[in-house]
């Protein structure tokens, strides 16, 4: 039992969430993150995707509808990551946050990866990221994988929409 790996194969297929309001949710995954909406539930649930996945994202209002934002410190989510396929693509959808004036909680850099962090309506935290290359990825003097939170490079990252 110990020595079982999951395949290396293996993705997150989706995530679904409890929401409050599901238009609300719609207008900020569809409206402003660009996902789209595949199919609707009835009037409580949208599932959404980019690509024309079935879907990426669940959106539920079945045990949620009208209710507050889960507890700060409480277990529970603590973000949803959506991997953008370039840097190009993550100074784009910066560049539309900023220009929509939408909050942004954080910014960083991870070696591995740089990443914006914010609240969706119901404020559950979004991780939106690119992952550098795997040849890029910093080592420690072993070879082991080392990961950190610096300041994310924002202006060299906004500079990518103005390059085409």
């Amino acid at each position: 039992m110990a020595d079982y790996k999951i395949p290396a194969q293996t993705r997150i297929g989706h995530v679904h969430l409890k929401v409050s309001d599901l238009q609300r949710s719609i207008d900020f995954y569809c409206g402003l993150l660009g996902f789209e909406k595949m199919l609707m539930y009835g009037d409580q649930a949208a599932f959404i995707s980019a690509g024309g996945y079935h879907h990426h994202i669940g959106l539920n209002t079945w045990q949620s509808k009208g209710a507050s934002p889960a507890p700060e410190y409480a277990p529970g989510l603590f973000h949803t990551a959506i991997l953008y396929p370039e840097r190009k693509d993550l100074a784009a959808i910066l560049k539309r946050l900023i220009d929509t004036k939408y909050p942004i909680t954080g910014a960083s850099d991870h070696g591995v990866s740089e990443a914006i962090y914010l609240d969706d309506p119901d404020r559950n935290g979004v991780e939106l990221y690119w992952d550098r290359p795997h040849e890029d990825w910093p080592l420690d003097a072993n070879g082991q994988l080392t990961m950190y939170t610096r300041r994310l490079d924002i202006e060299g990252l906004l500079a990518l929409n103005s390059e085409a």
